[in-house]
């Protein structure tokens, strides 16, 4: 039969309309599908983000890392409008919160702590509730530095000119010296490691030094030990700030203290290298030479007899020890044989001396520039 309409399944035009208009409703409700899903998504996403735009905290760990300072006795609320104005924090509010619902009563200790941009209050008040994540700056001084020389040490570790304290330690009425410093600072700056507040002063740096000598001077009775050997305080100090050049161990230094006290005793100029070079500026040295022997000076131990007039640098806790419990012995001389080993030879007369110093000066040619 012929028509518009054949009897071939496969070339029958209904069936293949059909199928076309299936296929396109299909694909019709496919795309509302996805478009609505697409829609639900953007619109979750979408509050999601109203969500946290309209919450009192950030979410997470924070972005930028800050460094923040919260001064002494800063209150709760003073804390949180230091985080505010770092932008640690989103609110006071989320601050407070977390300060509430912390499982302990939470303690911030004054200092400078590494924080991060937009971080949860949570997260911010749990490292500033833990006083080892306060972030320390600390200057360390090291035994036999002059006066001018700890300057520079300082105002390196703490970014202050050194003239700031150069002009400090002049001011000697405010150091907070002992009685018997008669005004020098030189010898009473104690070497150790401090740490500096948060906004330091050279003037209070400095403070912290002398007390610090007072509380080791007192420890070890310093002032009464020196009583003990017919010293005064004030010349212990002074044979201690040699020591702290001239003896490389604690029994050396009790050793050579002996020795200075002998010689002393006898009348004998102490021909100290230490305290020549200290007479020139020259404090880097091992070795003296001629005309640095030569200069006029009453630190210049090879021409002037007894004691230099004041410390000639600022010796630690071994050597002020030394000085007041030296060990006794018939020694007149020292003279350290192997700088690089720090061992030192003594000698009870001039020729068994010259023997050590001409163990000392080959030495200084088997390593040259060292001496």
């Amino acid at each position: 039969m012929s028509g518009p309409f054949s009897d071939d399944p496969e070339r029958d035009p209904r069936k293949e309309f059909w199928y076309r208009f299936r296929s396109a409703v299909a694909v019709i409700m496919s795309l509302a599908v996805l478009v609505g899903g697409g829609w639900f998504v953007a619109d979750r996403a979408h509050g999601a983000y109203i969500a946290y735009k309209s919450t009192d905290d950030y979410l997470g760990d924070g972005v930028t890392p800050v460094l923040v300072r919260v001064p002494d006795g800063a209150s709760v609320t003073e804390v949180g409008d230091i985080l505010l104005d770092a932008d640690v924090i989103k609110s006071m509010k989320a601050f407070k919160a977390a300060v509430r619902n912390a499982s302990s009563d939470p303690t911030i200790q004054a200092g400078q702590y590494k924080l991060k941009t937009q971080m949860s209050a949570e997260n911010a008040l749990e490292i500033l509730s833990d006083p080892a994540n306060i972030q320390h700056t600390r200057v360390t001084i090291t035994e036999g530095l002059t006066v001018a020389e700890q300057a520079t040490v300082l105002a390196k570790g703490t970014s202050l000119p050194v003239a700031q304290f150069t002009k400090a330690i002049s001011n000697t009425s405010k150091l907070g010296l002992p009685n018997w410093a008669k005004g020098n600072p030189e010898g009473f700056m104690f070497p150790d490691t401090y740490e500096v507040a948060d906004k330091p002063t050279a003037l209070g740096i400095l403070q912290q030094q002398t007390r610090q000598f007072t509380k080791v001077s007192n420890t070890m009775n310093f002032t009464g030990q020196a009583g003990n050997i017919k010293r005064t305080p004030y010349d212990a100090l002074i044979v201690a700030s040699i020591l702290e050049k001239e003896g490389k161990t604690p029994n050396d230094k009790k050793v050579i203290a002996g020795i200075i006290y002998n010689r002393l005793a006898k009348g004998m100029p102490l021909q100290s290298d230490a305290t020549v070079l200290f007479a020139n500026n020259a404090t880097s040295k091992l070795t003296t030479t001629d005309a640095q022997r030569k200069k006029k000076s009453p630190y210049n131990t090879y021409l002037v007899k007894g004691l230099p007039p004041t410390p000639i640098n600022n010796p630690g806790a071994a050597s002020m020890e030394a000085a007041v419990s030296p060990t006794k012995s018939n020694y007149l001389y020292w003279v350290v044989v192997d700088p690089s080993k720090g061992t030192t030879a003594y000698a009870t007369t001039i020729t068994d001396h010259n023997k050590n110093v001409a163990k000392f000066q080959a030495w200084c040619q088997a390593n040259k520039g060292k001496c």
